[in-house]
């Protein structure tokens, strides 16, 4: 473990044992604010009730990742290769960030209604506004001697594309996915507690009603650990794909 891994851990435990004790000495209620360790206990013992709602947000959150990968790609080639395009679209690539998602959360409920489309929907509108930025960014920061090289040796377009811009713009594109697989939960869980029969928003809204704020806190622990799992995937396929980087 790196010195930076082992700061962030004693900071983390550090934090976990503050909670804990302040929460023991002041005798603070379970329904008011749970320890640590009650949190944990309950995301391990109830699992059984926890994973069925995690699964289908987990579900919801992967499909919007890769809606938003598969719409970022060609939109930004296309904003590239045309730059009055680009100029063309970025107001409403801005207006769609703009835009706060608890006021699109209902309207697309209506829409789409109570199932996994809508949640989808409202994961993809999150994630795919980096991943584009970030890959039309790292295409135009292509040396231009490499783009004058290919010019002279004449590369077509497409190959250009494929030889010397995607490559070039591959470390950009891993920053904006992991920037979008960081939020991407954000956009799954609003659709949840706006309407949803399940998903662990939709846990948290019954659960909190109920006073139940150990399960509340335990879906949140649940849903920071998909994130981690899903922002250390990433770096696994950063590695992989750019493995010269270093």
């Amino acid at each position: 473990m790196g010195r930076p891994n082992l700061i962030a851990l004693v900071l983390i435990l550090l934090i976990l044992g503050f909670w804990e004790a302040w929460v023991r000495i002041a005798t603070v209620p379970v329904f008011i604010l749970p320890s640590p360790v009650n949190i944990l206990t309950t995301a391990i013992f109830r699992a059984d009730t926890i994973f069925p709602h995690a699964a289908t947000t987990f579900a919801e959150i992967v499909l919007g990742i890769l809606l938003a990968v598969a719409t970022a790609l060609p939109l930004a080639v296309t904003m590239f290769a045309r730059p009055t395009l680009e100029k063309a679209l970025a107001p409403f690539l801005v207006a769609s960030q703009a835009v706060p998602v608890f006021a699109l959360a209902p309207l697309l409920v209506v829409w789409l209604g109570y199932g996994m489309a809508s949640k989808v929907f409202m994961a993809w509108i999150i994630i795919f506004f980096p991943i584009t930025v970030s890959l039309v960014q790292g295409f135009k920061s292509c040396d231009p001697e490499f783009r004058v090289l290919f010019r002279l040796m004449g590369a077509s377009f497409f190959r250009t594309m494929t030889l010397l811009y995607w490559p070039w713009a591959l470390p950009q594109f891993f920053a904006g996915l992991r920037v979008g697989v960081s939020v991407a939960t954000i956009g799954a869980v609003i659709g949840e507690w706006v309407g949803a029969q399940q998903g662990l928003g939709f846990l948290m809204i019954q659960s909190n009603a109920r006073l139940q704020t150990d399960l509340v806190f335990a879906a949140i622990l649940w849903l920071t650990a998909m994130g981690l799992i899903l922002w250390t995937l990433v770096g696994i396929l950063e590695k992989r794909f750019i493995n010269w980087k270093t």
